[in-house]
């Protein structure tokens, strides 16, 4: 059984395996129509799943108020009702969108932005604060990072918030919010098929925790092959960023290929597939938090379930090592 894990130097106690909330928040797309989203959601699908989730021991939920242009953060909120206190609750800023044509349309570095993106993120929350509040704008400038760490720092001193992070995947910037006395922690990629060695030592020495995104490499780990997808879906059309897909929605065969080559071990010990790379992040490092996505109460289910395997053994791996390193 995996123990729970703190958010760096918050002393902030989290569950070893948090749950992302990107797909809940349905359809959304860029200006030029290119989905966003994950597809189609039922709203009550996804609150019976994010309950069910909190009743096996998952405290820690990762969401953004771009995420459905909104709809994911309401989605959430909704769902924790009562139980808010239980949970430990992470959103990020700094992207702009039309909740009523569910577009994202822009940027905002500003720091009178981040306070009225934090004000709308509690409104749509049904909250009066944020745990981990965290810059979603992953190349901005460094020097524009540093004035958004002194703003997040005041919103700690206000009780808006209780710690504040990066997601970005340049260890340089999130060193930047690390210099922050409340920062927690940095959100970047990693999975089985995506080590991030440089972050990881980072987090070691700023004592950060390192909250992994795409831990399922984007379904891929999860057993999630190519074939017909929703057009809502961002993996119909993939862009350049996402990993692990050629082109059009299919998936790269060479991941495909390393995949199939480590699925015995990562299936050891009754685990599944998802379950295995989510034991493999947990053996990478004693600070990482992967935070897969979930749409129904089936997959929040299987998440979970990891909880009760653990980590890999040092011996599991090593083999992992072994066989991607041919």
């Amino acid at each position: 059984m995996e123990t729970n894990r703190t958010l760096g130097r918050s002393g902030i106690e989290v569950s070893p395996l948090g749950f992302g909330c990107w797909a809940i928040g349905g359809e959304w797309s860029d200006l030029s129509g290119h989905p966003l989203g994950w597809g189609k959601v039922d709203d009550d699908e996804s609150v019976r799943a994010i309950r069910r989730a909190l009743d096996l021991g998952v405290t820690f939920f990762d969401t953004a108020d771009v995420y459905g242009t909104g709809h994911s953060e309401r989605i959430l909120g909704r769902a924790l009702g009562k139980r808010r206190a239980d949970v430990v609750v992470a959103t990020k800023w700094g992207n702009l969108f039309d909740e009523d044509t569910r577009t994202l349309n822009g940027q905002d570095a500003s720091e009178q932005y981040a306070r009225e993106a934090l004000i709308a993120s509690l409104a749509r929350l049904g909250t009066d604060y944020v745990d981990l509040y965290q810059l979603h704008l992953s190349d901005a400038h460094p020097s524009h990072g540093a004035r958004l760490r002194e703003i997040c720092e005041e919103f700690v001193r206000e009780g808006l918030i209780r710690a504040y992070a990066w997601s970005t995947d340049d260890p340089a910037r999130a060193a930047v919010f690390a210099e922050g006395e409340h920062c927690a922690a940095v959100q970047h990629a990693l999975n089985v098929m995506q080590d991030a060695p440089e972050m990881l030592t980072l987090c070691e020495e700023s004592g950060l925790a390192s909250i992994n995104r795409s831990p399922l490499a984007m379904g891929l780990l999860a057993g999630k092959r190519q074939g017909p997808r929703d057009a809502g879906d961002i993996r119909s059309r993939p862009p350049a960023w996402l990993q692990g897909f050629g082109d059009g929605s299919e998936a790269d065969p060479q991941w495909l290929a390393k995949i199939d080559a480590l699925r015995d071990i990562l299936t050891s010990d009754g685990r599944t597939l998802a379950q295995g790379a989510l034991a493999w992040l947990w053996a990478r490092s004693p600070r990482t938090v992967p935070i897969p996505g979930f749409r129904s109460v089936a997959q929040a289910e299987e998440n979970a379930g990891a909880l009760a395997k653990g980590p890999l053994s040092e011996g599991e791996m090593a083999e992992v090592e072994r066989i991607l390193r041919r």
